[in-house]
């Protein structure tokens, strides 16, 4: 009896401290910002890609599940980094075959014209 008190307090203490980074920075202020939220607007656009999921479906120079990067960069310019920051944001299918790209709503408009910004310097040369 006692080793499972013991082993259910070890598991609740684990499970208080998970996800402290989306825990407000300051609880008494009016803002909402996270801390996760703060961190990931002072980096750079591959810095982002790297805190995501992107990798799952997207390398640098070679096709998976998704396009490469280099394979986006050579499709696209520096006219659709709006429209590929929404496709980030929202979502998208189509373009690259029938596997659609699942949305990313946790991303903000500025963070994802980062993230795309870093992928059309990729373009070969």
């Amino acid at each position: 009896m006692k080793k499972l008190f013991l082993t259910g307090c070890f598991g609740l203490l684990i499970f208080s401290c998970s996800k402290k980074e989306n825990t407000p920075v300051d609880a008494t202020s009016s803002e909402t910002t996270t801390i996760s939220e703060s961190a990931k607007s002072n980096l750079m656009g591959d810095q982002i890609i790297e805190t995501l999921d992107c990798s799952g479906c997207h390398a640098v120079n070679e096709k998976m599940v998704g396009p490469s990067y280099q394979e986006i960069a050579g499709k696209y310019s520096d006219k659709d980094i709006e429209l590929l920051a929404s496709k980030i944001i929202e979502g998208g299918s189509g373009v690259w075959g029938g596997v659609p790209m699942s949305a990313h709503p946790q991303v903000s408009k500025e963070d994802a014209k980062k993230m795309v910004e870093y992928i059309l310097t990729l373009k070969k040369k």
